[in-house]
């Protein structure tokens, strides 16, 4: 790792860590669930090359129960019949937010993915996907190393 970024700027880490906590709350309350964050945080950290995350969100993922299948072809998710449409709707949600440069996020995905989430689901989502966009930062800024990380 190039810095310790928890030592460089605790207040700041300990406020993203009250953000993973609602976010993680929120998903033990059960709308979002840990299965379903799982894979959204896996997808958002292959799209944005973060090999930490990748590492952490398939061994989480595997704990939680997921499928290698499913690991596996995740990259390919829209090829595949391996995901339900909530699953989907959420996958293309995380996505468009972490690809929202220049792209925007249009009324139709948002009516499809509204489709699958409540109002609170739906900002519970989004703030997990902007959560992992962060960490995906910090841990490629930082050179976070691949492979450390175990599940607990």
């Amino acid at each position: 790792m190039r810095m310790n970024y928890y030592s460089a700027s605790p207040d700041g880490l300990k406020a993203m860590l009250e953000l993973q906590n609602h976010v993680h709350k929120a998903a033990e309350a059960g709308e979002l669930g840990d299965g379903l964050l799982a894979l959204v945080y896996t997808r958002v950290s292959q799209i944005n090359g973060c090999a930490y995350c990748i590492d952490m969100h398939t061994k989480d993922a595997r704990k939680a129960g997921e499928t290698e299948q499913r690991l596996y072809a995740l990259s390919a998710w829209r090829e595949t019949p391996f995901y339900s449409p909530r699953e989907r709707a959420a996958l293309a949600w995380a996505e468009a937010n972490t690809l929202i440069a220049g792209n925007g996020i249009d009324d139709a995905l948002f009516e499809a993915t509204r489709e699958h989430f409540s109002a609170k689901g739906l900002a519970d989502l989004t703030l997990a996907i902007c959560t992992i966009n962060a960490w995906n930062r910090l841990s490629i800024s930082f050179a976070a190393q691949a492979g450390s990380y175990q599940p607990k």
